[in-house]
């Protein structure tokens, strides 16, 4: 298995950026509306789809070897135009380095409500 390095700039989807009040004062927060950034609400979490391409000349010095686009559900792609499909930002990007074994990834996602009243729980 490969290690593959990600970068992905959250601020290509609609978003805001403001401050918000925490246990410890004044938090930073990137703010991202699910609905509007066609993320998909699952059994255990919320997802955004997105697919590589792997390009096919490399630039420079440059060692990215995919680039990241979001990928949309059917209905919503189809009733895009060419050139808003032309248009769709490019996320960040991907560079596949040499081979690994896969480590286990054990992580417990939980839906918590706490803080809805404003307030951050951190």
């Amino acid at each position: 298995m490969s290690n593959i390095s990600i970068k992905i700039n959250l601020r290509q989807l609609k978003s805001a950026v403001r401050p918000m009040k925490g246990k410890s004062g004044e938090v930073m927060c990137l703010i991202i509306p699910i609905d509007q950034n066609h993320l998909v609400k699952g059994e255990k979490g919320i997802y955004l789809d997105m697919q590589a391409y792997e390009l096919k000349e490399k630039k420079g010095d440059r060692k990215d070897t995919h680039l990241i686009k979001q990928s949309f559900p059917k209905e919503v792609f189809d009733k895009m135009t060419d050139d808003e499909k032309m248009a769709l930002p490019i996320f960040g990007n991907l560079v596949v380095w040499g081979y690994s074994e896969p480590s286990p990834n054990n992580v417990e996602i939980t839906d918590s409500t706490e803080g809805t009243d404003g307030d951050l729980p951190f």
